[in-house]
């Protein structure tokens, strides 16, 4: 496969986005059409916010083009695909749509039993812009309309059943009236919900229990989809903090060790267990290594407490000199609940 990456004009930025829409190779470029790939282009990057501008018409029509020079023409669509005819002015399809039957839908329970997607099923053709030939049969299906039978001769003797004698088949003692019935109405059988629907209105929402008592415009109220593993992204934000904070504190205390060794006359009063925290900071990064680049969102799959240079949703968690990761961990430790900072989707950790 042809990389999009030796396409003139496609950048990394590009190559994301790209590759977000489902185009990963040349191939898959050089049957594009630009329309298209245009409007997907801008769906995508206004739910991810890969660039800061779209690539426009002009641009994807210059990688498509340069996309079939580098596949070549050996996979091209049919050169009357673009010129389709319209098949419904044609006097033998009109007399096969007449004599065919209706299109009745399949209902679900069919679809259910049969194991059925709805990609198993053929989309009918559209004959008015239909292109390549089309194989046209009339043929006659329907039985011919019978002849009415001869009405037969009066009879002048008219046979009157015996109503003494009952059908042995039939218990005449076990006829009711209607009134003997009661309601009519039907009675609804209380059925309880199956562990599988509620598991899946548990993920949607949380448990009434849960934000009993809390207002829901204050960030105290849990809210969100529920994570597959809430407690790996928990122990990735306590990894994630830890580092965050050991890291200039290893810094500092290195620094005020060597100067109590080379100043010892300034710099006595500094204690030598601070020699903990650079020591410390080691293992606290194997913790980050194993929960923290781990932890990623439940609905876009993005790395949360992982640095990427990237636009940001606007409604991820931010505060100003100190980034996004820091304000991230403190909102998942203290309310329990985010907003992934990728696709902005909220995110719950408690049921």
């Amino acid at each position: 496969m042809a990389n999009l990456i030796r396409i003139p004009g496609i950048g990394k930025t590009s190559l994301e986005l790209l590759e977000a829409v489902g185009f990963h190779d040349a191939e898959a470029l050089a049957n594009a059409v630009t329309p298209d790939l245009a409007r997907e282009l801008e769906r995508a990057n206004a739910i991810l916010k890969i660039s800061k501008r779209t690539p426009g018409p002009e641009a994807i029509q210059k990688w498509i083009v340069a996309a079939r020079e580098l596949v070549g023409p050996a996979e091209q669509a049919v050169s009357h695909a673009s010129h389709p005819v319209n098949y419904e002015l044609n006097p033998q399809v009109h007399s096969m749509l007449a004599s065919a039957p209706l299109a009745i839908p399949l209902p679900a329970r069919t679809l259910v039993e049969n194991q059925l997607g709805v990609a198993d099923i053929p989309a009918a053709i559209l004959l008015n812009r239909y292109a390549g030939d089309l194989d046209v049969r009339v043929e006659q299906r329907l039985p011919a309309n019978r002849q009415p039978k001869p009405a037969a001769a009066p009879n002048t003797y008219v046979r009157i059943a015996d109503q003494g004698q009952s059908r042995p088949e039939i218990d005449n003692s076990r006829f009711r009236t209607t009134g003997d019935l009661g309601d009519p109405s039907p009675k609804v059988a209380e059925i309880d919900l199956l562990p599988e629907i509620d598991r899946v209105s548990l993920i949607r929402t949380p448990r009434v229990a849960t934000n009993k008592g809390r207002d829901p415009r204050s960030r105290w109220y849990i809210r969100g989809v529920l994570h597959s593993h809430p407690l790996s992204v928990y122990l990735g934000a306590v990894t994630t903090l830890l580092v965050l904070i050991m890291i200039p504190l290893a810094v500092i205390s290195s620094a005020l060790l060597l100067a109590s060794v080379e100043i010892p006359a300034r710099f006595g009063w500094v204690p030598e267990w601070l020699l903990v925290v650079p020591v410390a900071l080691p293992l606290f990064g194997i913790a980050y290594l194993i929960w923290g680049l781990g932890g990623s969102c439940r609905i876009c799959g993005q790395k949360l407490f992982m640095h990427r240079s990237h636009l940001k949703n606007s409604k991820a968690h931010h505060i100003r000199g100190l980034g996004y990761i820091l304000p991230l961990c403190v909102q998942i430790l203290l309310f329990r609940w985010f907003r992934c900072t990728h696709c902005g989707t909220p995110v719950r950790l408690k049921e």
